[in-house]
């Protein structure tokens, strides 16, 4: 019996605690007692197993689960047979390289590479957890290193970058310089300094902004890269994260899914997979075990189904290796933030004539003696002022010019998208929608049309087989087994076990079965193991598979030629849409058992037994099958003969049909409702029957009874492909319904809304579904049900697959717009007051009443605080009221031009009045009257920021209790307002107000919100003003 030593211990430690003594011989140092026969003969041991273990390894690969049980004479040692460094790398190269030849010469073939890795075919790994981290330890995780983010002082860095920031800055260094030289350090740095602190705080506030919400879309990113995978480990089929993958996992694979890792074909049919993402290569690429069994991460499953094993994974794969270099860029520019920089830049062209007309102006009336200095004398003698004051002079001209561009430049509107972006983002992820392009927050909120799918999203997807027609009998689905022939029942467990893509697991005899694959699959496996006594894995052994025809939407069944390991019989089967398979057959089994010849008449009666199920809302499956002369050479190498045989689609024999219940989704009609009440209308596109789509549709909402038989509302997609083009115009707008649709027509259909103006959002879970998704505005991909494919093509990811998720993301669709024309018409207030009172009290007197500072500062509360304030509003169910505002709609509509220039109107009066007149009013003195019409700006908009918070409604105040975030925003700037007048006189060139002036202040800002509330009665034309005058003048 080995010691229990200490570097034994270590050994083992070192490795996790994997269940195993794995004995590092180069790293323990040799005896020098008498322990060091003991030794001797454990290495002797080790050696003697490993060399053991080399020339049995196929017999200990296929009982890896035993082990030798401990007596008292004895300790069984478990050796992990590691392969080396050199042999790693060699496997690799080998699969990275698609070296076929090295691959059967070094390691003997697929087989011998998934002994190398100690892993089992069928049963994937096992061990349990310890041997995951312990295989995750060995071989590296299935992760690679991003790219380093920006960084905070990346976005201090891009906010220097700007042009006004940079010339305010240097005016700010020439004040500083020429006030210390004149007044000395202790009085001299208060201009410059100001502007300086002014101008570093805008800077700070707007890069932490900026951080925030790149981090949060670092985040949501990761989310919207955590692919789900299937894996089999200890025999059974589970899920996991696409990180979790290590080497030697066993994975299945099914049309749509990504390819997780690199590996190799470990058995499947007809499988073809898309490397275009890796290679550039459109061309599709067939693997097999024969002639490509190399499988590379992020290529796309496109047909067939496949189990692979994973031989490399993270960085040692190449799409890791590219990934890793591949940073995501957080900087795109969705079509509202486009649409939103022409409009600054439109505004700041206006600021800067303005600043530009005020500069001139200022100039001109200080070197012609018009101006006064704070004691009133004039401030420029031509030879007696001193070169510093006259530099002073022209410097704070030029900043107050400059303060204008900055004011006027509403740089908060990109910054605003951001904001309200990004918290949406956060909170839809909440509300089971996953953002994947930023442009679809946005234009979601501009939705007309959405057609979606019903398996999943209208329904729950929780399928159960309620119905069993063995020829035209209905049989007890819970009771049928006793009388069913037994010749009919084995071929109906053929049908169903082998013609699948499904799975199922038994831990033991006595356990519950487990059932995997898609939820018709899972539903048909169920009724067939738990009611049909059928026996998975012993038909799977009696059987084997010559060639298989994969379902996809196209062509909506699936085929599979099988032949008995015991008869050599060969049976062809066919698995499919009830109405399709009954079309192939020619024949029929009854109740009985007795094979019977299927007339018209006979046909015409299982079709009416279709549609009888199908206007329950069933979803109707059959089963068919033909027997095939077992003379013919089935081998691979005839793989062109098997798919001849499975084209022929006449003379099959009808097994049975079954129906399948879906039942709707408890909330959607309801969301439906709500989708239609918002003026959004909803097409349900279906591979389902005509009757079953009817059915479903009228008990979600989406026909109205009256349209039950209305032949426009409801059409096959057969029928709609083959309309002409016109046709295909003039009778979009009508259909409610399109059943037994392939993804062609989901395509056209939404190419035809598009081209007649709609605004389209299209559901989708197919890999199919991916060029609709693509060519919609706004693709909308299931989460649960839908493959890899859909989700890359899409916008936003629906989670929970639910309807009513596709609702909320309308509803915050809406809000992001509903935001921005917010903050659009908040902030185009300032500018508009600003502009007009600089620019009236330049010309008109030769000062501006704003100093630099104080314009930094309502620059600062525009831009960011009231960006935070009103972009973060959460949806309400007023936005759900009203039509969608489709493509055309302007984004500064009537109602918000009435509502601003109401606002901009009563600032610009009342600032004026107290510019020309305030120091007569109130008798006070100059400074100030300056302070009061500073305060008296600020607190205006502080109160424009309730009005801003309803575009139409006169209630401004409804709901602000539950936005925490703008109550907060609107008290800290009303404290900093407080601070900046009463505290910080040198630095904001302010006078302390007493309480009836601070009194005035408030009293003149609050007359805001009667005035918001009287426009608000003012009546608006519906169309555009902009266009009415174009027209009028053309």
């Amino acid at each position: 019996m080995l010691e229990s030593t200490p570097q034994r211990r270590d050994a083992e430690n070192r490795l996790g605690g994997i269940g195993a003594y794995i004995l590092d011989v180069t790293n323990i140092a040799k005896p020098r007692t008498y322990g060091a026969k003991k030794w001797k003969l454990a290495f002797t041991a080790i050696y003697s197993a490993r060399a053991f273990l080399s020339i049995a390894k196929d017999i200990i690969s296929k009982k890896a689960g035993t082990f030798i049980s401990r007596n008292l004479s004895y300790v069984a040692i478990k050796v992990h047979n590691d392969p080396s460094d050199d042999q790693k790398r060699a496997l690799v190269g080998l699969v990275k390289q698609r070296n076929l030849d090295g691959l059967m010469h070094e390691f003997g073939g697929v087989e011998g590479v998934v002994s190398s890795i100690r892993t089992d075919p069928v049963k994937g790994v096992c061990g349990g957890a310890k041997e995951i981290d312990y295989r995750r330890y060995v071989y590296g995780s299935n992760t690679y290193p991003r790219p380093a983010v920006k960084g905070f002082f990346s976005f201090v860095l891009e906010a220097f970058k700007d042009t006004t920031i940079v010339i305010l800055l240097i005016c700010a260094a020439m004040s500083l310089v020429f006030g210390i030289k004149e007044h000395g350090i202790k009085e001299g740095w208060y201009d410059g300094g100001s502007i300086f602190v002014a101008v570093f705080l805008v800077i700070a506030v707007s890069a932490v902004s900026n951080f925030r919400q790149s981090r949060q879309f670092d985040k949501l990113s990761s989310v919207s890269n955590d692919i789900r995978v299937d894996v089999v480990r200890d025999g059974r089929r589970q899920e996991t994260s696409i990180y979790d993958v290590v080497v030697g996992d066993v994975v299945c694979l099914n049309i749509g899914d990504q390819i997780p890792a690199d590996g190799v074909f470990l058995n499947g049919h007809s499988l073809h997979v898309d490397e275009s993402s890796m290679t550039g290569e459109s061309e599709h690429v067939e693997v097999d075990a024969v002639k490509n069994p190399f499988l590379f991460s992020g290529a796309k499953v496109v047909n067939g189904y496949a189990t692979m094993v994973v031989t490399s994974v993270g960085m040692d794969t190449a799409w890791g290796e590219l990934m890793s270099s591949v940073s995501r860029d957080v900087d795109e520019l969705t079509p509202l933030q486009a649409r939103l920089n022409k409009l600054t830049s439109y505004i700041g062209k206006v600021g800067l004539v303005v600043a530009f007309v005020v500069l001139v102006v200022l100039l001109v009336r200080y070197f012609t003696g018009n101006t006064e200095d704070e004691n009133g004398n004039q401030e420029y003698i031509k030879g007696k002022t001193k070169f510093d004051d006259v530099m002073n002079g022209v410097l704070r001209i030029v900043a107050d010019a400059v303060t204008i561009i900055v004011v006027a430049i509403p740089e908060g509107l990109p910054l605003a998208v951001t904001l309200t972006l990004a918290y949406s983002m956060k909170r839809m992820m909440g509300d089971q929608a996953l953002v994947r392009k930023l442009s679809a927050c946005e234009t979601m909120g501009s939705a007309t049309i959405i057609c979606t799918d019903k398996t999943g999203t209208l329904t729950l997807n929780e399928m159960k087989v309620t119905k069993f027609w063995l020829g035209k009998k209905d049989m007890d689905v819970d009771a049928s087994l006793p009388t069913i022939a037994r010749p009919v029942l084995q071929l109906l467990h053929q049908a169903v076990g082998m013609n699948t893509t499904g799975g199922v697991y038994r831990p033991s005899l006595d356990a519950k079965p487990e059932f995997s694959g898609s939820p018709t699959e899972k539903a048909i496996l169920s009724w067939a193991v738990l009611q049909m006594e059928m026996n998975f894995e012993a038909l799977k052994n009696s059987f084997s598979i010559l060639h298989v025809e994969a379902f996809n939407s196209e062509k909506k069944r699936s085929g599979v030629l099988i032949r008995s390991n015991g008869e050599g019989t060969v049976h062809l089967h066919w698995k499919g849409a009830a109405e399709m398979i009954l079309a192939m057959c020619s024949h029929y089994y009854d109740s009985d058992g007795i094979l019977k010849a299927m007339g018209a008449d006979k046909k015409l009666a299982f079709e009416q037994i279709i549609r009888d199920m199908a206007t329950k809302s069933l979803r109707c499956i059959a089963f068919a099958y033909k027997q095939v002369a077992a003379d013919i050479d089935h081998s691979g190498e005839n793989g062109s003969k098997n798919q001849q045989l499975l084209q022929d689609q006449e003379g099959f024999t009808l097994l049975g049909i079954v129906g399948i219940k879906d039942p709707c989704r408890p909330g959607v009609r309801n969301a439906v409702d709500t989708c239609r009440g918002a003026g959004v209308k909803i097409k349900m596109i279906t591979g389902d029957n005509v009757f079953t789509a009817r059915a479903i549709a009228i008990e979600c909402g989406i026909l109205d009874a009256e349209l039950e038989h209305d032949e426009d509302a409801v059409v096959e997609g057969v029928e709609f492909r083959n309309y002409t083009h016109e046709e295909r115009m003039k009778k979009a707008d009508r259909i409610c319904v399109m059943a037994r649709s392939s993804p062609f027509d989901k395509l056209l259909m939404v190419q035809c809304l598009k081209e007649k103006g709609h605004v389209v959002a299209v559901t989708g879970d197919g890999t199919n579904d991916a060029p609709a998704l693509k060519e919609a505005d706004i693709g909308l991909s299931m989460g649960i049900q839908g493959t890899e494919v859909a989700k890359e093509s899409s916008d936003i990811i629906i989670l929970d697959d639910n309807f009513a998720s596709v609702t909320t993301v309308l509803r915050w669709g809406r809000c992001v717009y509903n935001n921005i024309q917010k903050f659009i018409q908040f902030q185009l207030t300032v500018n508009v007051a600003a502009l007009v009172i600089n620019f009236i009290a330049a010309v008109s007197a030769g000062e501006v009443p704003l100093t630099a500072v104080q314009l930094l500062w309502v620059n600062l509360i525009m831009d960011t605080l009231g960006a935070l304030a009103l972009a973060t509003e959460r949806p309400t169910s007023e936005l759900m009221e009203k039509p969608p505002v489709g493509r055309t709609e302007p984004l500064i509509t009537n109602i918000m031009w009435r509502n601003l220039l109401a606002q901009a109107l009563y600032q610009i009066t009342v600032l004026l009045t107290l510019q020309f007149r305030g120091e007569a009013i109130f008798g006070i003195g100059e400074k100030v009257n300056d302070t009061l019409i500073f305060n008296t700006f600020v607190l205006c908009q502080v109160f424009n920021e309730f009005n801003a918070r309803k575009l139409e409604k006169k209630n401004v105040f409804k709901g602000v209790l539950k936005n925490r975030l703008f109550l907060g925003i609107v008290g800290v700037t009303v404290v900093l307002q407080v601070v900046m007048v009463e505290f910080l006189k040198k630095f904001a060139d302010t006078e302390r107000l007493n309480l009836v002036q601070w009194t005035v202040c408030i009293g003149l800002a609050a007359v805001s919100w009667p005035i918001g509330w009287l426009v608000k009665c003012i009546p608006v034309p519906d169309k555009p003003i902009f266009s009415m005058l174009k027209r009028h003048s053309s």
